[in-house]
């Protein structure tokens, strides 16, 4: 590179952040860079991490040519070549996700890179980002582990303190916290960062994972305090319920392990580690447990007690412990953080003692209390989702799996005795609920309004992706209900439900897990998850319906219909992101489930598994649906083996899909009536979704399913299984109409019955006055919400061009719908899907990112025609990137 371009690159650098803040890029600038699929991550142990980017380019046509990638420690080497460790060279292709391959990264080390890319016509643009390693391996750790010296049962929470000091002054310095259970840190009276529940819910004993945190700012020259308040989190179980976590074999009080690594203007470091050095003492927080609720006694507080200047000399030492596991890794991933304030809309107050709010809205996350009292007075707070007629709450629905052992402990039911110092303030530190409603009673009489409570909606702070908007305000909310169920269930690993158990239900995930992807970024948690189940499955490939585990759900619940997981997930991620990294780390897993159960069913089917959960009325045999199930997860292993170039796998287990397709068929399709098993919705729809229906047969399948759901006057009749392939089995098959008449039902049994009932999310049953399963905040009917991009907007990935490569756009202007639009940000860009309808005639508007390409499938109804620009236009249309408008007519 010559003297004045090398100029010119530096001068680009500089300015590169001020033109992004003060003007809009460059066409063909590369933005949003990310690695590890995050922005600018700190603390990660990837040792090939991931770049990406993606092209600021709205021009017709616009794509990538080459790009090149240079990555160093500083960032001017950038482009001078100093101290760089990778240079990809220019290399004339698309991709805008590639992995590192230089020189070994080293711990605690940033590095910069920069991508250049070169546009349509061939001109060059670039910019620039950076990532830094953590621990990388555990030897680098140089804290001891340690904790109080109380036993599992002690209720209060302990608080932890060192003072320490920095003589030099401080250039930069990073906190490293690892932690069986859960843990706040604090640094000179100020609490670190706003992440809520670290670290993430793991299977303790074999994965521990730390977090990183820039505390630069929060150090001072001379010396500073560091203090930690540790929750019991899942690790430290007290409360009983029906999956016995009290009993995990983790189980233990509470620890953890700190360092400090401070690196001064000199260049020196010097790192602040736990060890027994450290005091400890009991907290305010009495109880906490993430199952039920937290209780706290203002009385106990110290104040200043993360200080440098506190007197500690009545707090006793430190304990070393083992670490939880040997596996102490990194967490890369979106934090669970408050979200979202919900203030209260509205409050009722039933006496001097008693006051009920509501937040208009049901939510996963916790309450905030402002209240002034007497000392000594205890404040409850009990959280649900409904009310009696009388006003009063009801959490008859969700405590039913609760066994507590005694009055000590109630349900979603936070404690908070008042220290009497004028206003005071409460919100739980290691607890979330599911709840819409709050009863506040007092053993005194206290005034509150209705500011007195506030909400957050907690959950992974994924960024949003997509967006859906329509003529059907029922459809809207139905869409909005979908999301905010998502995110209730969403905390480093899915759940089912926020209030009554919290379980990583595997059924529930993979059927919400295109509602996920249309709308959030979940790739961070997705991974995460997915190494949860490679630290809980068996030698034999077995794996238990909840994930994490503390041992519970081997022996039900799982099979093919639920744990599929293994290999739906994974390919789902494929697809939506072009990242094959995923298949690769879970491939083994996949292989080893479904050769456990090609050996206990080697006919082809399997009965192993639950079956359609909460059906309206009908339930399929479990042999069916479970067969499904294990055909999908052979065909998907099958396409990963072709993927990761292993020809003698992928013809193995193609070979084994045709061999339980055969076997499905021939046992439930009679091809003289074309339809399967006893014709009910989900046995006509699974097949056809999933791809097991012979073509000359598809027809006449779809018809009857059409037929069928007509006879019960455009309602399902269906239960979990059957929700993920109904609607689209329709829509897929030429019966789109029907397929939104069904989607946009507001009687029951339906979506949108929940809707006009008052739902802001999504339930567990479609009985509303249902006895049992009657949680109003689950995400198993959640694949409504990845339809309406499918079925209505017609957005699709393309397998063989992943990722949003190309788009396959499949609109359906259905009757009764008048206008629709949904847009989704892909690994290139936003693409969008827009049609309203103008008389006998459709505007079909449409935008592809740059770097990408889209098929286009018009649905022209009899002598109708596709124009653009006045130009007839074909059913099939591929297009470049950029912005069209169709008129259909």
């Amino acid at each position: 590179m010559t003297k004045q371009n090398s100029l010119r690159y530096l001068l680009m650098l500089f300015l590169l952040p001020l033109a992004q803040h003060a003007f809009s890029f460059a066409p063909g600038m590369p933005v949003e860079l990310q690695c590890e699929h995050l922005i600018r991550p700190i603390g990660i142990d990837a040792p090939n991490p991931r770049f990406s980017w993606k092209m600021n380019d709205p021009r017709q046509g616009a794509r990538q040519l080459a790009y090149r990638i240079v990555v160093g420690r500083d960032s001017a080497g950038l482009v001078s070549g100093k101290e760089t460790v990778w240079a990809s060279g220019k290399l004339a292709s698309a991709s805008n996700l590639v992995s590192y391959q230089g020189k070994a990264l080293e711990a605690f080390t940033k590095y910069y890179w920069l991508v250049e890319t070169w546009d349509k016509d061939g001109k060059a643009a670039s910019a620039t980002s950076s990532f830094e390693m953590g621990m990388l391996k555990s030897a680098n750790w140089k804290g001891t582990w340690i904790s109080d010296s109380q036993d599992p049962n002690t209720k209060p929470a302990p608080y932890f303190r060192k003072v320490f000091a920095a003589e030099k002054k401080i250039a930069s310095a990073r906190a490293y916290v690892a932690c069986g259970g859960l843990y706040e840190l604090y640094l000179n009276g100020r609490k670190v960062g706003n992440h809520r529940l670290d670290p993430m819910y793991t299977r303790f004993d074999r994965r521990t994972l730390y977090v990183t945190y820039d505390v630069t700012s929060q150090l001072q020259t001379g010396k500073n305090a560091v203090g930690v308040l540790l929750g019991n989190g899942w690790y430290n179980h007290q409360s009983t319920a029906v999956w016995d976590f009290h009993k995990a074999p983790w189980r233990n009080r509470p620890t953890f392990c700190l360092d400090i690594r401070i690196t001064y203007a000199d260049g020196s470091t010097e790192t602040v580690s736990s060890g027994r050095d450290w005091k400890t003492a009991l907290s305010p927080v009495i109880f906490n447990s993430i199952y039920t609720a937290e209780h706290y006694d203002a009385r106990q507080e110290q104040l200043g007690w993360n200080i440098v200047n506190f007197d500690d000399s009545k707090w006793r030492g430190v304990i070393p412990r083992s670490a939880p596991s040997d596996n102490i890794v990194a967490q890369a991933l979106h934090p669970v953080r408050n979200v979202e304030t919900v203030p209260a809309r509205s409050m009722n107050k039933i006496n001097d003692t008693a006051y009920v709010f509501d937040l208009g809205r049901n939510i996963s996350g916790v309450s905030q209390i402002r209240v002034s009292g007497k000392a000594g007075t205890v404040i409850r707070l009990k959280h649900t989702e409904r009310l009696y007629a009388n006003g009063r709450v009801d959490m008859s629905n969700i405590d039913q799996h609760y066994r507590p052992t005694d009055d000590k402990d109630p349900f979603q039911t936070d404690i908070f005795i008042l220290s009497g110092n004028g206003e005071e303030s409460f919100m739980p530190h290691f607890n979330y609920k599911g709840f819409q409603y709050i009863e506040v009673t007092a053993d005194q009489p206290v005034q509150l309004s209705q500011q007195s409570i506030t909400g957050y909606f907690m959950h992974s702070d994924v960024p949003v992706l997509g967006k859906v908007s329509s003529a059907n305000p029922t459809i809207d909310k139905i869409w909005f209900a979908a999301n905010n169920s998502y995110l209730s269930n969403f905390f480093g690993y899915p759940t089912d439900c926020p209030q009554r158990e919290k379980n990583g239900w595997t059924g529930d995930a993979h059927i919400a897990v295109e509602t996920g992807l249309y709308n959030f970024d979940g790739i961070t948690v997705y991974e995460k998850w997915l190494a949860d189940h490679r630290d809980e499955q068996q030698p034999n490939g077995v794996l238990p319906s909840i994930i994490p585990t503390d041992g519970w759900g081997y022996e039900w619940g799982n099979g093919p219909d639920w744990t599929s997981t293994i290999a739906i997930i994974p390919w789902n991620i494929y697809k939506y992101y072009g990242d094959s990294k995923i298949l690769a780390d879970n491939y083994s897993n996949m292989k080893r489930y479904v050769d456990h159960i090609t050996d206990i069913a080697p006919s082809g089917l399997t009965e192993w598994g639950l079956g359609d959960w909460v059906p309206v009325s009908t339930k399929p045999p479990v042999e069916f649906t479970s067969s499904v199930y294990y055909f999908v997860d052979a065909t998907i292993l099958a396409k990963t083996a072709k993927l990761l170039n292993k020809p003698e796998d992928a013809q193995q287990y193609a070979a084994l899909a045709d061999k339980i397709k055969a076997a499905f068929n021939q046992k439930y399709l009679n091809t003289g009536t074309s339809s399967y098993g006893t014709g009910l919705q989900t046995e006509l729809s699974m097949p056809l979704y999933w791809g097991l229906v012979p073509e000359d047969q598809k027809a006449k399948i779809a018809a009857n399913l059409a037929k069928k759901v007509q006879e019960a006057n455009n309602h399902i009749d269906v239960g979990l299984l059957g929700t993920k392939a109904i609607l689209n089995a329709l829509s897929e098959n030429g019966y789109a109409d029907l397929a939104y008449k069904v989607a946009a039902q507001e009687t029951y049994p339906s979506w949108g019955w929940w809707i006009v009932n008052g739902a802001t999310t999504l339930y567990e049953n479609w009985r509303i006055d249902a006895k049992n399963d009657i949680s109003l905040n689950h995400i198993m009917f959640g694949e409504v919400g990845a339809w309406l991009y499918k079925g209505l907007g017609g957005i699709f990935t393309d397998e063989q061009q992943p990722g949003f490569r190309n788009v396959i756009l499949r609109p359906n202007f259905v009757t009764g719908l008048d206008h629709f639009e949904a847009s989704h940000e892909g690994p290139y860009g936003k693409i969008v899907s827009s049609w309203k309808k103008n008389g006998n005639a459709v505007t079909y508007e449409v935008t592809v990112p740059p770097n990408s390409t889209a098929t286009v499938y018009f649905p022209l109804n009899g002598r109708q025609k596709a124009y653009a620009g006045g130009k007839v236009a074909g059913e099939k249309t591929q297009l470049q990137a950029g912005k069209y408008a169709f008129e259909i007519r």
